[in-house]
Parts: C-alpha cells; sequence; structure tokens
C-alpha cells in the first residue's frame, strides 16, 4: 500500500473516513502528508489537524514509538525529488491486514485472524490525551505519566492563561516567562528526552549538518527557538530548527528523541544547579545505605559499649544528614514549582505516594469509628454505610462498611478495592486501603470533610454556597475525571453510576468521583458491554442500558449530562413540576429549551451573577449528552473541549426520557420489575431492586 505525493504531476494519495458508518461516502476526515518542512502525516478533520505523525527520522516516524516493535508490516519512507511516499507491505502474507480512517476519527490498522475467524485491532491512533494535535498548545509539553494534568510549560516558559492552566485546560499554551533575554545574553538550551519534536510543518531541514553545528547556527540566531536532529538512525544526525513557538511538543516513556529548547541565562544556571544538587542527594544516599550496612555488620561483631558508642555516633550522623536532605529537598521543590508553575502540582506528589493498597485489621477500624457508632455515620448507600474516623496518626478516614445482605458480594469488593488502587487521578477519590474478614468487608478511603456534591446542590441552605465559578469548576473537574477513566487510565473503565452523590467535595469543594463498585474494565479495544443485571440509578441511566442492558462510554456520557443539568438548575432530574407532575427535568429543560427560554431553570440562588452565554452553553451541552442515540452523544474528550472553548456547538436531538420514571432515582441491582417511559413508550425493565 502506497500513500503520499508524486511531486512530478501533483498527484496525492491519502485516506478518508466514510460519511457514516453505514454510508461510504467521502467523511470529512483523512489522513495525507504535508510536505512542508520536515514531511509527516497529518490525520485532519476537515481541516482541522487531529493528530499528526511526526517526521520521518530514519526509523521511523517521530510520533509513533511503537514502529519500533513492529512485527506484521514492513515499511519505507521516499523523499526525493520526484515523490514523497509511505508504503508498508505484509511480513506474512497469510495475515491480510487493512489500513482504515473511522468516522470518530481514528486510524486503525486490523488484522485479519483465521484461527479466530475475526478482524483483530493492532494499532490505533489518537490512543491518548497527548495524541491530539495542539494539546497543551504553544510552547507547551504534554506527558501521559501525569496524573492530575498532562500539560506543563516547557523550561523558560509559563502558562499564558493560569486561569485555564488551574482548570486543567492546557490549549491556550505558554509565554515566555516576563523579563527573559534569550538573545545575546548568555542563553542556551535545555535538553529534552524522549520526545515527539514539535510540528516539523514549520521546521528548517538542513539533512547535512552535523548536530552539533545545528546547536551554534540555533544560537547565532535569536529568532531559533529549538532544535533536534533530523535523522536519528545513525547515518547522519541533520538538523531541524524551530523559529517561533513550538506547537504540539509530547514526551513518551520510551522511543522518542532528544528535543534541545532554547533558555535564558537564569533558568539555564537554575536547572545546573538543580542537576548538581541531585548528584548530592543521590551520593549522600548511597553513604548512608553503606553506613546503615555497615552498622549492622559490626553489631553482630560488637557487643556492651562498643555498640551503643558506634550507635552514638551513627545517630549523630544521621541527624546532621537529615537536616542536609531536608534544605536540598526545599530547595528543588522550590526550583520544580518555578519552572513549571502548574496548579494541581502538590496533587501529584500526593497521589503518586499511595501506589500500594493497604490493609488494615478489624480492630484498627472499629477504634477509629467509634466501634461504628450511629455519631460517625456519613450516610447509607444501596451497599452499606459509611463511616467517619480517625487513625493513631491523626488522619481522618471515611469507612465504606457493606453490609452483610449487600447486593456486592466478593467479587465486586474485590473490583471496587484493586480497580480504585490502580487510578491516580486528582478528580478521583483516593483509597487508602481495605479491611477484610469472614464477615466483614470495608474500603477506607480518603475523608472529604464536605461530603458529597448533592448535600449542596439538593440543599435549599447550602445551595447558596456554589457560585457560578464554583459550578463550572466542579462539571469540569467531574469530566475531566471521567475522561481519565475513559481514555487515560492503564484501563478504559465504564462508571455505571455517575450521580450527584457519588461526587465528594474535598476543603477547597474541589469535586473526587467516587464509589466504583460498579464499575467495568474494558481491555484492549473493547469499546461496549451487556449485562443481564441491570444495576445504577434511575434518573441518570441511560435508554440502552435501562432497557437492553447495554453499556459503553457513553452510558457515563449520558450521566454525566443529566449531573450537568442538576449542577444548574440546583433539582433533581426527579423533581416534582406543579404544572407538569409527569415531566421530567430533561425533559422540562428541553421544552424551555426549544422555547429559548432555558435560563427560566437556572438555581435561583446563583441570583443572575452568571454569564448567561456560559451557561446556556454547559446547557446544550448538557442536552447534547442525554440524546437518545448513542451516536449522538459526544465523547467526554469532546465535551471538555466544548467546556473551554466558544467554538459553534450542534443542536441537540430531542432526548431520552423526557418523562419520570416510576422509581425516581433509586437505586437497582437485584430482582423485580420496573417501568420506564421513553419518548412516550412504556417498557418494562428486569431485575430492578
Amino acid at each position: 500500500m502506497k500513500l503520499g505525493l508524486d511531486r512530478r504531476t501533483g498527484f496525492n494519495r491519502f485516506l478518508t473516513s466514510w460519511k457514516s458508518p453505514t454510508d461510504p461516502g467521502t467523511g470529512k476526515n483523512s489522513l495525507t502528508i504535508n510536505a512542508s518542512g520536515s514531511p509527516q502525516f497529518f490525520l485532519y478533520q476537515g481541516s482541522k489537524p487531529l493528530w499528526r505523525s511526526g517526521n520521518w527520522n530514519g526509523f521511523r516516524w517521530s510520533g509513533v514509538p511503537t514502529m519500533m516493535h513492529g512485527t506484521i508490516v514492513n515499511v519505507s519512507f521516499l523523499n526525493n525529488q520526484d515523490e514523497i511516499s509511505y508504503m508498508y507491505s505484509l511480513i506474512n502474507v497469510w495475515l491480510p491486514t487493512t489500513l482504515t480512517i473511522d468516522v470518530d476519527g481514528y486510524i486503525q490498522r486490523n488484522s485479519w485472524l483465521e484461527t479466530e475467524g475475526k478482524w483483530i485491532n493492532s494499532w490505533t491512533v489518537p490512543t491518548d490525551r497527548c495524541d491530539r494535535y495542539g494539546r497543551c498548545g504553544v510552547n507547551g509539553n504534554c506527558d501521559n505519566s501525569r496524573a492530575e494534568f498532562e500539560c506543563t510549560c516547557l523550561a523558560g516558559f509559563e502558562p499564558k492563561s493560569p486561569r485555564d492552566w488551574s482548570l486543567k485546560d492546557g490549549s491556550a499554551g505558554c509565554l515566555r516567562k516576563e523579563g527573559a533575554k534569550v538573545c545575546g545574553n548568555g542563553e542556551g538550551f535545555v535538553k529534552v528526552e524522549g520526545a515527539k519534536p514539535p510540528d516539523t510543518s514549520v521546521a528548517r531541514v538542513n539533512t547535512n549538518m552535523s548536530l552539533e553545528a545545528c546547536r551554534e547556527g540555533c544560537l547565532k540566531e535569536c529568532s531559533c527557538s529549538g532544535y533536534a536532529a533530523a535523522n536519528v538512525s545513525g547515518s547522519g544526525s541533520g538538523c531541524l530548527s524551530w523559529h517561533g513557538d513550538l506547537v504540539d511538543t509530547r514526551v513518551f516513556p520510551e522511543g522518542g528523541q532528544d528535543l534541545y529548547v532554547r533558555v535564558d541565562a537564569i533558568t539555564l544556571g537554575f536547572l545546573a544547579k538543580k542537576g548538581m544538587m541531585a548528584v548530592l542527594v543521590v551520593g549522600a544516599t548511597v553513604i548512608m545505605v553503606l553506613l546503615v550496612s555497615t552498622f549492622w555488620f559490626l553489631r553482630k561483631k560488637m557487643k556492651g559499649n562498643q555498640t551503643k558508642i558506634l550507635m552514638v555516633h551513627l545517630s549523630l550522623l544521621s541527624n546532621v544528614w537529615r537536616g542536609r536532605q531536608n534544605k536540598m529537598l526545599y530547595n528543588s521543590r522550590l526550583g520544580a514549582t518555578w519552572l513549571q508553575d502548574s496548579p494541581g502540582a502538590k496533587e501529584h506528589d500526593e497521589s503518586t505516594t499511595n501506589s500500594e493498597l493497604q490493609f488494615f485489621d478489624l480492630n484498627t477500624i472499629a477504634a477509629a469509628t467509634n466501634n461504628f457508632s450511629s455519631e460517625n455515620e456519613l450516610g447509607r448507600g444501596g451497599f452499606g454505610s459509611v463511616y467517619k474516623g480517625q487513625l493513631s496518626n491523626g488522619q481522618e478516614i471515611a469507612v465504606k462498611k457493606l453490609s452483610k445482605d449487600s447486593g456486592q458480594g466478593k467479587e465486586e469488593f474485590k473490583n471496587e478495592a484493586t480497580l480504585i488502587a490502580k487510578l491516580q487521578h486528582v478528580n478521583l477519590v483516593r483509597l487508602l486501603g481495605c479491611c477484610i474478614t469472614e464477615e466483614e468487608k470495608m474500603l477506607v478511603y480518603e475523608y472529604l470533610p464536605n461530603k458529597s456534591l448533592d448535600s449542596f446542590i439538593f440543599d435549599e441552605t447550602k445551595k447558596s454556597l456554589l457560585d457560578w465559578r464554583k459550578r463550572f469548576e466542579i462539571i469540569v473537574g467531574i469530566a475531566r475525571g471521567i475522561l481519565y477513566l475513559h481514555e487515560d487510565s492503564r484501563l478504559r473503565i465504564i462508571h455505571r453510576d455517575l450521580k450527584a452523590s457519588n461526587v465528594l467535595l474535598d476543603a477547597e469543594m474541589f469535586p473526587k468521583i467516587s464509589d466504583f463498585g460498579l464499575a467495568r474494565i474494558f481491555r484492549g479495544n473493547q469499546m461496549e458491554g451487556n449485562t443481564n443485571r441491570v444495576v445504577g440509578t434511575y434518573g441518570y441511566m441511560s435508554p440502552e442500558y435501562a432497557m437492553e442492558g447495554l453499556f459503553s462510554t457513553k452510558s457515563d456520557v449520558y450521566s454525566f449530562g443529566v449531573l450537568l443539568l442538576e449542577i444548574i438548575t440546583g433539582r433533581k432530574n426527579s423533581t416534582y413540576y406543579q404544572d407538569n407532575p409527569s415531566m421530567s427535568l430533561i425533559g422540562n429543560v428541553w421544552n424551555l429549551w426549544e422555547e429559548d427560554k432555558a435560563l427560566d431553570l437556572i438555581d435561583p440562588s446563583l441570583e443572575k451573577s452568571y454569564p448567561a452565554d456560559e451557561v446556556l452553553r454547559c446547557i446544550q451541552i448538557g442536552l447534547l449528552c442525554v440524546q437518545e442515540s448513542i451516536t449522538d452523544r459526544p465523547t467526554m474528550l469532546t465535551i471538555i473541549f466544548m467546556l473551554g472553548n466558544n467554538s459553534a456547538l450542534s443542536f441537540p436531538k430531542r432526548p431520552a426520557f423526557i418523562s419520570k420514571t416510576t422509581h425516581k432515582g433509586e437505586d437497582l441491582s437485584c430482582s423485580g420489575e420496573g417501568l420506564l417511559s421513553v419518548n412516550n413508550v412504556t417498557m418494562t425493565v428486569l431485575q430492578p431492586r
């Protein structure tokens, strides 16, 4: 298969998507080569770039490190005066392979496995949040391993919009730090390892220049903002240089290359000092390990006063070292804060310290909760009670104690414990550990003093504490937490029970999604599943899940849409409306939206102190989420983009469940029957509790 441009005739070979899954007409997505600068492939949606391959670096496309591990196809790239082309051929001719672009904007390579009798996906892009073109804006760097926020500014830069940065939106990018001088003032370069070089369509290319000559040439031109090797295959480095903003830079855990970014003398000197401190810390740590090892060895050889004398000397030495270490650690953090200056750094540091699940004994938990006294009870749910506790070290905890007759058995308990232990995100509640005895199963979480979101938005006295700006931050935080579950965690996770009572608020009213007892894990490229046991909460359940047991990421999108409308209006989806008792919140919002009166349903406690355009935009996003058809609902990535940008939105279609269900928000789990009304069609759902 051959893709690319014939320079002689102008003929261009490229791929396009279908118009829809059932219409093979020409769609809006295309994969085509961009011949400017150092050629690279771009995935476009119309004229908007979604993803780029990076330049050909002698081995592979610089933005596709997985090509290192290719076992299915041989690839070749040709760039001369006649053509720019890319071809691949099969290594195993008995393994038919296709390369396609789907209607959602994903490139997929699928291979037919005769033994399985089906097509198997072997490669897909974009695969993570950093694959999205310009995810962190100009002069930003995207690192998908960062749990709390993937975007940082490159060294010497700072966020252009601190407000957007605080909302975990890096699309505005970064600016050179105020007062930084990078022209004839002792400036230099900082190496970014494992990088996908910035957009090379605007780079200057010299294939005959060494990397050192590339550096010297870039340093002589004040407009040069960075450089990298054009070829990393060993046949000569060549030179790529950028003159202006660096766009779409990211780093990979493996397979990237070195990028050199121009920085001012102050930043350069600070980083050099920081590196020296790191060397000192490592060296001192090695010395301490040797001293301790020596002590334990000599302890066996020494007795009486000799041992005591040695212990005193080692204790004094340890105290001196500890003081120096703390001082160096403080300076190191101060430097990191100055260089990156991005909100969430603290949360990242804290989240990475809790990577293993801790097991508590029953006596410890009982003592912490005053033997599970009623005064310590925070609330009750479908699977048991939650208690506040305090460990002997003073740490406050929340203990979820499952009732003995709970519908959540050992498997669901194990699911929640192991699942949350692996998740690290600032918008997900942190699991500290668990307690398992013969008859008791408990989960130990971080304690969040402001409890759940529903205790604020549905409380007539407390809802006034949430102004519009805080509500919007909560909406964005919830959306980012769900996006992490759907696309950015190690596994694709469907929550299945997203609702106001499962969103907890910390001391600063920062949202954290909780309760993963019903969550399902998808592996590989699995996108949906089904179940004969419909569990969850009426009012938040999507129609395909409630009636057919079919769940997917779009099921969570539906629940998010309901929650979004509840946050805006301060009303439950099961709210009683005197003029139309059978109408749900969704139905009322839809009717008023069609009449251009949607603002009439906004929570009165906001007292007109809100930007009408932004609120209307959020209402429209909510209605897009609760559309009846799965394909009509946006993804969480699209939702976050819509929340942070003012681009035009599509008009929502008539939503599902505009009439109230008979269950009014009850949890479901075991056996029985219930009635749902979808667009005035009543259907029976099996197995609600």
